[in-house]
């Protein structure tokens, strides 16, 4: 079996796990993402190695950590993206597909810089720029949702998915 289809296996008692333990560790999970834009209106996505599809970079908001520090530690962490300007908050999304305690803070980013894009790690298997009329297969239903409310002004849905 390859190392893929193992880690497919796998994921979905990792992340059962995971939810348990912050159920009790935590009332509520908090994440951020960003939706990045070039020049072009390219967005910036990632591709991890623990979930399928192509995703907006961002992750949890760790224990002291406020909404723009976690966007600033997850942008720079996943695609080596430092902010330049202040990013336009889009909206709270509910993620009840994760948990039914889970809830994502999206910004709008326009003002970054990058001096090189990312090699792949442990965590981002690929990442890169895409023009919205020719975004990856699989690309998620949440982060194609985010998209449209934010470059072609479509109702925003406070459900991730």
């Amino acid at each position: 079996m390859t190392m893929t289809r193992q880690r497919l296996r796998l994921e979905p008692l990792l992340r059962r796990c995971f939810h348990l333990y912050w159920r009790f560790a935590r009332g509520m999970t908090l994440g951020t993402r960003a939706l990045v834009l070039d020049a072009d209106n390219r967005v910036f996505m990632v591709k991890h190695t623990y979930t399928p599809g192509w995703h907006l970079p961002g992750g949890g908001v760790e224990t002291g950590e406020t909404l723009l520090e976690s966007l600033t530690r997850e942008l720079h962490e996943e695609g080596g993206i430092e902010l330049t300007g202040g990013p336009q908050f889009h909206g709270m999304f509910f993620n009840r597909k994760v948990s039914r305690r889970d809830h994502v803070a999206v910004y709008v980013v326009r003002n970054w810089r990058q001096e090189k894009m990312p090699e792949p790690n442990r965590e981002i298997v690929a990442c890169g720029f895409f023009d919205v009329a020719d975004l990856p297969a699989d690309t998620t239903p949440g982060t194609r949702r985010r998209i449209e409310e934010v470059l072609h002004n479509r109702p925003l849905i406070e459900d991730w998915s």
